[in-house]
């Protein structure tokens, strides 16, 4: 298994890939301590609560979540990020189309195509 992406990377060559209903993720670099993603999300889809043992950084480009950590619940929009700790039970609702950035440490295996 490839633990690692190239140095450079252009749009056309990351595939995306649709993950659940109206939810697309395209894998934007990463190496086994890191990982870098495009999550696009169309308005009423749902990243479902789940939890893993990965730290989690994610920037709001676009749209409007509800964002859920730990049973805490907050509205972001553009500009706003979250952090979540490993093992917190999390998720968000698009409330209005858009795009996250997410950041896992270590990377997720389990998300490599």
């Amino acid at each position: 298994m490839k633990t690692k992406s190239e140095k450079f990377l252009t749009g056309v060559e990351m595939p995306s890939v649709e993950v659940d209903g109206g939810l697309t993720r395209k894998m934007l670099a990463y190496d086994g301590q890191l990982m870098l993603l495009e999550v696009k999300f169309k308005t009423g889809s749902i990243g479902y609560q789940h939890q893993h043992f990965h730290s989690q950084c994610t920037y709001v480009v676009s749209g409007v979540f509800e964002v859920t950590i730990g049973g805490e619940k907050k509205v972001l929009k553009s500009g706003d990020a979250f952090y979540v700790e490993p093992d917190v039970l999390h998720g968000a609702v698009c409330l209005e189309e858009g795009t996250l950035i997410d950041t896992f440490s270590p990377m997720r295996q389990d998300f490599l195509i």
